[in-house]
């Protein structure tokens, strides 16, 4: 079944909480293990919610629930389906590519001077 998002800027958590079926206090703590999602706060520190966040907590509630993952499982997961099923490897391989272009240019510098 589809879950249909009302097409809003923000949303408080109790709205939230009713679109995706889950209690205020599950959504503050994936929050906490999920970093993608990031309400804003406002002045008094409610949290609003957008329409990605929201589309998120969905995905998150599908992987656990449904699909039976981990809070780890569920996180590599997502972290798969973002970089289209790239190895976690490639972030060392752009880290030592960056490695190696700083001691470049460092060394250009060097020279240079």
């Amino acid at each position: 079944m589809e879950t249909i998002i009302p097409e809003k800027a923000y949303f408080r958590i109790g709205e939230v909480s009713k679109i995706v079926n889950v209690e205020p206090y599950v959504i503050r703590y994936w929050e906490t293990e999920f970093k993608t999602i990031n309400p804003v706060r406002t002045k008094t520190a409610q949290r609003l919610y957008r329409k990605k966040d929201v589309q998120e907590l969905l995905t998150i509630k599908d992987l656990l629930y449904s699909q039976r993952f981990t809070i780890d499982g569920a996180k590599k997961q997502l972290h798969k389906t973002r970089n289209n099923g790239e190895p976690e490897d490639k972030d060392d391989e752009k880290q030592k590519w960056l490695i190696r272009i700083k001691e470049e240019l460092q060394q250009i510098r060097q020279i240079i001077s």
